[in-house]
C-alpha cells in the first residue's frame, strides 16, 4: 500500500515536469494558464438589494397572542401560506412602529419558495413568527394588529 502512496507521487512530479505540448502535466488538467482573463457581469459598486424586499403578506394570519415579557410584550403569529416551502418570515412594523388610534399594526411577510412545493396539509404549512416590542415602542397602545393578505387578527396587551 506504502508503495502505491509513493508511486502516486512520484509520477505526479514526474508528470509536472512535462511541457513538450502534451497534456500530461497534471496542474493543466483542468484548463492551461492561455492568458484569458475571467469577466463578471457583477457591477464594480456591487449589487444593492438593501431598498428591494421580495416579501409578501401571508395568505392568512391563523392565530395571534401577545405575551408580557421583560421590559415588553413579545406578539407571537402563526400564518398560512397556500403551500409549502414559504421562508424568511417577519412581522414588519407599518407606521415607524407607531400607535395610530391606540393600534399597533404590523404585517406578517413571508419569501415565496424558489421552486415549485407540495401543498400538503395545513399543519405542515404553519409558519411561526414573534416580534419583541418594548414598552417605550408600544407606548399609549392598547390594541396589537397582525395583517395577512387575506385576513386581520388584532388582540389586547
Amino acid at each position: 500500500m506504502i508503495f502505491r502512496i509513493f508511486g502516486a507521487i512520484l509520477l505526479t512530479v514526474g508528470l509536472s515536469g512535462c511541457s513538450n505540448g502534451v497534456s500530461l502535466n497534471p496542474l493543466n488538467w483542468f484548463g492551461p494558464d492561455d492568458g484569458v482573463e475571467m469577466v463578471t457581469l457583477e457591477p464594480e459598486e456591487g449589487w444593492d438589494f438593501a431598498g428591494e424586499d421580495y416579501r409578501g403578506p401571508v395568505a392568512q394570519v391563523t392565530r395571534l397572542s401577545v405575551e408580557r415579557a421583560s421590559g415588553g410584550y413579545v406578539i407571537r403569529a402563526v400564518g398560512l401560506p397556500p403551500r409549502q416551502g414559504y421562508w424568511e418570515a417577519d412581522l414588519v412594523p407599518e407606521n415607524d412602529e407607531k400607535p395610530v388610534d391606540g393600534v399597533m399594526s404590523y404585517t406578517f411577510v413571508v419569501a415565496p419558495p424558489l421552486w415549485a412545493t407540495a401543498q400538503s396539509r395545513p399543519r405542515a404549512r404553519e409558519i411561526h413568527v414573534a416580534h419583541y416590542v418594548s414598552d417605550i415602542r408600544l407606548g399609549s397602545a392598547s390594541r396589537i394588529r397582525v395583517i395577512g393578505a387575506t385576513n386581520t387578527l388584532t388582540a389586547g396587551r
